[in-house]
């Protein structure tokens, strides 16, 4: 049974008013909380917003946050993308107010079974393979979270026999209280975020925390291939494996080409690995994952095989782009941390021209340094993560400074020879130059089909 609460006349302070703040914000309102949202960005920024919530009977605070209005309140949601850090957070924690992830409160109310998907990479894939699949197999199902779509905007559309599939990243995980999935999935490690976690183990147990309310009946979904992973096996629910590398006592595995769910000491082969349509070794492994969920979803082979050949693929995820002069051009704007980057690069044989940089998080670039010698034929740097990476990098592979994504695409496509391919994986946030990873891939995309066009026009001079 849930932990319930009444929102009614409750103060309820909400932090940060992006996506998730400001949906927070209106189903707090829409409940008869007494809501107060509080944002560092001054009203001109945010005219139609405040607009909105003013509407809906939220008080403001623009332009930043003082600390009082933190003392006064019942509850306190901050959005993923405020630090816990921020002053008034630390105050308000310190006289003992509440202070809940926006999950945490959609939890309490959503309807139904859910699924929970976090790791350092694929999450965003692995979230949409599930959500295919089970949308394909005819299931009631919706899909939220870190994605896109706050999961506190899909409640109201929750039902009792539905599942909804949501992503969770470590900012929203480490201020749960009794958040519990019903299926929680954790697929790899590596380090990230450490311009925000004070260390690799905190960011670690923030990710674990997804585990932690969970009971015998829930199960938990983890990567046998990662070390990582292995050590948060939780006690408490029915775990369930998925490895690339060999055959698990519970789980999915790869078996020479075919993919396997074991249950029961009874292996069934779900799929072949030519029916997955997606690039890189790394993408096995969500299917994996994503297969497992499925299973435990009510999912019959059939169907899950029939979900992972269909599937379309994530935009910003190793996406094709278009093919100009015979060279490729592919968007995985969403590698915004080293493994990802290490990922997308491997999915490739080589001749690659690799687009790297943007805001850094505290990573380490000297682990790039193998893949790109054995595949890649120069580095274009962009971002204010330039002098870091150049440094790290130095003598392993041929680099140019670009500066900005247009120089980059430019010089790329200047370079570039039949049968190279340019990779925008930047292994970078975003957020120097862009509103976020998908600001930067449209970018990127837009630049690419720019230079389409204008070799489209080229040739049709060229034949006048």
């Amino acid at each position: 049974m849930k932990p319930g609460i009444n929102l009614a006349d409750k103060r309820v302070l909400v932090v940060g008013l992006a996506r998730t703040g400001i949906a927070t914000a209106l189903f707090c309102a829409a409940r008869r909380a007494r809501v107060t949202a509080t944002e560092v960005r001054p009203e001109p920024q945010l005219t139609e917003t405040a607009a909105q919530l003013r509407a809906a009977g939220v008080t403001l605070e623009l332009g930043g946050h003082t600390e009082s209005p933190f003392m006064e309140q019942d509850l306190i949601v901050p959005s993923p993308g405020v630090p816990l850090s921020l002053p008034g957070l630390v105050a308000a924690r310190d006289a003992g107010i509440p202070i809940w992830s926006e999950i945490e409160l959609a939890w309490r109310f959503l309807r139904g079974r859910l699924v929970c998907i976090t790791g350092s990479n694929g999450k965003t894939t692995t979230t949409s393979l599930v959500g295919h699949i089970l949308n394909a197999a005819r299931k009631r199902v919706q899909v939220a979270g870190n994605i896109g779509t706050p999961m506190i905007s899909v409640v109201d559309a929750s039902s009792d026999s539905g599942i909804t599939v949501v992503e969770a990243s470590s900012f929203q995980l480490e201020s749960i209280e009794r958040f519990c999935p019903d299926v929680a999935v954790l697929l790899n490690l590596t380090p990230d975020h450490l311009d925000r976690h004070a260390s690799f183990k905190d960011y670690k147990s923030a990710k674990a925390r997804m585990f932690e309310n969970q009971a015998e009946n829930d199960a938990a979904i983890l990567n046998a291939d990662d070390a990582e992973v292995k050590q948060c096996t939780p006690a408490r629910p029915r775990v369930y494996w998925f490895s690339r590398q060999h055959r698990v006592a519970c789980g999915c595995f790869l078996m020479g080409n075919e993919i396997c769910f074991r249950g029961e000491g009874t292996d069934t082969v779900l799929l072949r690995r030519e029916d997955i349509p997606l690039r890189g070794s790394h993408n096995v492994e969500n299917v994996l994952a994503a297969a497992v969920a499925a299973v435990l979803s009510g999912v019959e082979p059939g169907a899950i095989a029939e979900g992972v050949r269909t599937f379309p693929g994530v935009e910003h995820r190793i996406e094709y782009v278009a093919r100009i002069a015979g060279v490729d051009y592919f968007n995985d704007s969403k590698a915004t941390n080293v493994d990802a980057t290490l990922k997308a690069i491997d999915a490739f044989d080589g001749n690659l021209l690799v687009i790297l940089g943007g805001k850094d998080k505290g990573s380490d670039y000297t682990l790039l340094r193998e893949s790109l010698r054995r595949r890649a034929k120069i580095v274009l740097l962009i971002g204010a993560a330039t002098e870091k990476i150049e440094a790290q990098l130095e003598r392993a592979i041929p680099i140019e400074r670009a500066g900005t994504l247009a120089r980059a695409v430019e010089l790329a496509a200047r370079i570039a020879k039949p049968g190279d391919t340019v990779l925008l994986a930047p292994a970078c946030a975003s957020f120097d130059q862009f509103e976020s990873y998908e600001h930067r891939g449209r970018a990127f995309k837009a630049l690419v089909h720019g230079l389409e066009t204008h070799s489209i026009a080229g040739a049709s001079a060229r034949k006048a």
